[in-house]
């Protein structure tokens, strides 16, 4: 299975669950975003790493580089390797200079701990064919700061009922108008309600 490589394009507060985030995944070479629900802690110590802010304690992603340091092993890719029912899995994998390791892990959890190794993200292209939302072309610092931006617009209480009482045509629109707006979280709710039809 060939691999597609992300980058990460934004994080910002989520505006349907409370204390979770979205994680704006970008491929490489192409226009898809992959958007992934992440918690607070996580979200936290993407950031900071992000940001290179060092804290006065070490987090537990940074314990885990440590750890990792000390008894010489490295991490060499992060992989979103499944989408099972709407949740997302990845695979941590890892060298200790003989043999290569894979470790299951929250795809939070492994991207935290990637971008303190510096290693690539991928996925394949079944997840980004299923779970993918096209973008528009804008340009990226454009894209992100409407990203931002849509994550801070109230949400009807009732969207999860909208969705489910909207014909499929409706629910077309729904997902050109959420995307043409690069509101990519509630463009994959419209994505998700569409597949559970189909």
């Amino acid at each position: 299975m060939d691999k597609i490589k992300l980058e990460i394009l934004g994080l910002s507060p989520s505006q349907s669950q409370s204390g979770s985030f979205a994680l704006v995944l970008g491929e490489e070479y192409g226009n898809r975003r992959l958007p992934i629900i992440i918690g607070m802690f996580e979200a936290q110590a993407i950031a900071i790493e992000i940001e290179k802010i060092v804290p006065n304690r070490p987090m537990t992603h940074d314990l885990f580089k440590q750890f990792a340091e000390h008894f010489k092993f490295t991490v060499r890719e992060i992989m979103i390797s499944d989408l099972r029912e709407g949740i997302f899995f990845a695979k941590i994998v890892c060298f200790d200079g003989v043999r290569e390791s894979v470790i299951d892990a929250r795809p939070s959890d492994a991207i935290a701990i990637g971008i303190r190794f510096d290693v690539p993200i991928y996925t394949n292209e079944s997840i980004l064919s299923e779970a993918g939302i096209t973008a528009n072309g804008n340009d990226e610092d454009e894209e992100q700061e409407e990203l931002v931006r849509s994550s801070n617009r109230p949400t009807a209480r009732s969207f999860s009922d909208q969705l489910k009482n909207a014909s499929s045509e409706e629910l077309q629109r729904m997902l050109e108008e959420a995307l043409g707006n690069e509101e990519y979280e509630r463009a994959a709710k419209i994505r998700d309600e569409m597949s559970k039809r189909n």
